[in-house]
Formats: structure tokens, sequence, C-alpha cells
């Protein structure tokens, strides 16, 4: 089986594709994803090879976008939404939370809502707010949505088309900033070998603390790691994948063997994940911690104008002096 290198962008690209030639029930929907291939050109080529009617350019109407896919994923389809940008679903947050989230408890299991709201989340390309936001959160604190963010173009690929198979809503946020990152992907591997969609990854294996990182995360704690190991220390970083359901049987493992741990997300830090996880690792591995668990997250204030930006995004050096201070403990 051969293995091509590709972007993860790319990567999304080919897993459409192969869901909607697979599937022809499944359709794609959003601002501009039709003959453009949408603002990250993630949908490129789709609608001239599958029509307009399954690859549909609609208004600029977030609600009605994720409306009418819930109608669709009633009668049967596998709609997948695109939000251009994170800050753009707010207009459809009522859709999804109200709507998507409950219809399976409301009809008591007897109408499922099977569909993908696509978004790309988090900061780094020089744009404002509205374009650069990691709402995440909101998502992961609703009960009924599933909730996933893949990290590099293997993960993408496999990633994306078990969302779209899945019978529950997947939220599916997209590091924006890793778009043109690329990596090995086995575009002929079957899906039924992959990586289940609901699992951590151990994405590097280490003995001294643990990091938790999740979409545009994964590489500033994989720099870190690297980083860390000149100096001697073992980090383990394990990029969590899914965000709601969250896999702690591989969290807990890593954690009651290193006794130490880091979170580190773009969003800001109040009533983030990070305290969420760091929570429950509290709750499970309180006995085996040597240190508090430390989250390293964006401040809580609007995301900044582009040229502040990175004194706002968690980076190497705000990791590594998290971990310095859980050593100093």
């Amino acid at each position: 089986m051969m293995a091509e290198t590709i972007t993860l962008g790319k990567a999304l690209n080919h897993g459409l594709r192969r869901s909607l030639e697979s599937d022809p029930k499944v359709v794609i929907m959003g601002e501009d994803v039709g003959k453009l291939g949408g603002v990250f050109r993630i949908t490129d080529g789709l609608q001239k090879d599958f029509g307009e009617d399954r690859v549909i350019d609609t208004p600029l109407a977030e609600a009605g976008i994720v409306g009418t896919a819930v109608g669709l994923a009633i009668r049967g389809y596998r709609p997948v939404c695109e939000i251009q940008f994170d800050g753009f679903v707010f207009p459809a947050y009522n859709q999804i939370v109200a709507q998507v989230a409950k219809m399976f408890y409301r009809s008591k299991g007897k109408v499922r809502v099977p569909m993908v709201i696509r978004i790309p989340f988090g900061g780094g390309i020089g744009a404002v707010e509205h374009h650069s936001e990691s709402p995440e959160a909101y998502f992961a604190h609703t009960p009924g949505l599933k909730v996933v963010s893949c990290s590099n173009p293997a993960d993408a690929y496999t990633m994306i088309q078990q969302a779209i198979a899945s019978d529950d809503p997947v939220v599916f946020f997209e590091p924006k900033r890793r778009y043109w990152e690329k990596g090995e992907v086995e575009l002929d591997a079957s899906l039924a070998g992959a990586y289940p969609l609901h699992s951590a990854r151990v994405a590097r294996p280490g003995s001294d603390a643990t990091i938790l990182a999740y979409g545009p995360m994964v590489r500033v704690a994989l720099d870190a790691a690297a980083a860390a190991a000149e100096d001697g220390r073992s980090l383990e970083v394990i990029d969590l994948r899914t965000l709601s359901p969250v896999d702690y049987p591989v969290i807990f493992e890593s954690v009651k063997r290193t006794g130490r741990a880091v979170v580190v997300h773009e969003a800001p830090g109040s009533g983030g994940l990070g305290g969420e996880l760091a929570a429950r690792i509290s709750e499970e591995c309180f006995y085996s911690l040597e240190a508090p668990v430390l989250r390293v997250t964006g401040y809580d204030i609007p995301y900044p104008a582009a040229r502040s930006e990175e004194e706002y995004l968690p980076d190497l050096d705000r990791l590594l002096d998290a971990v310095d201070r859980s050593f100093g403990w």
C-alpha cells in the first residue's frame, strides 16, 4: 500500500471525495464550496465531478445552511456543512444546540441526525476576530454533539470519512493554520482498519510528564517535547483528537505513569476544555500526581489584531515554561 505526501487540506479533500463516491446520500453545502472550492480550497474540484445537486453553493446564511441540513439528515441524507470561518458559526448556534444536538433524545431515539459541521478554527494566519477563534468548548459542553479535531493529514483523511459515516451529528474542527503542512497519507487504506474516531492517540511516548493537546497545538506540543529532550526530559504528547467524548482512559494511563500533566489549547482559559481535563485528571489520578495539572491557553480577551496574535497564541516558550513549573513543585 503506497502512502502519498500531501497537505492536511488536500487530505480533507480526498476524504470528502471518497465519502461522496461511496454514498450517494452524502451532500456538501456551504458558502462558496462549489465553483470556488471553498475559501481554503478544501472542496476544490468536487462540484465539477459530482454536480451542483451534491456540492451546493448556499446563500450567506449559516442558520439556513445548518437548518436545511437538519431536514436533509432526518430524510436520510448525510449532509456536510462547511462554516467558512470559526466565528461565522454563531448565527447557526441555535440550530446546532437546540435542534442538531437534541433531535435524537427528543424523539426517544427514533430520529437520527447524521450530519457533519466542518469548522476551520484557531489563529496563526494573520486574520482578525471571527476568523481566528476557538469556539470548541461551546459544542463540547452540549450533550448530543460529538466534537473532534484532526491535527495531521493522515487523521484528517480518515476522520472526516468516519465523521460522515457516523449516525451521530459531528462538529469537525479543522486547524486552519495547519492546512498547508504535509504528511504521509495512505489514500487506499480501508476505514475498517483505521484508528477509531473517538480515540486519543499517543503522538510521542514519554515518561516524565504528559502534554495534552489537540488540533493546531499538537505541533507545538511535539516541538516542545523535542526541545525538552535536549535537556534530558521525556515528555509524552497525547493528541486528544476527540473533544466530546474525551478518551479519558488513554489520558489517565499516561498521567498515572508520568505524574505530571500540562494541557495546551488556543481558546481562552476560563471555562475552556483545559479546566475540565484538569478536574477529571485530579479526580482520577490524585495519588499519582507530583504537581497540579497546569494549563497553557489563550488569554481571556477577544482575539487580538493580527499584529498581536503571536503574543496571544500559546507557543513553545510558554509551554516549556509550564513544564518547568510542573517540575518545580
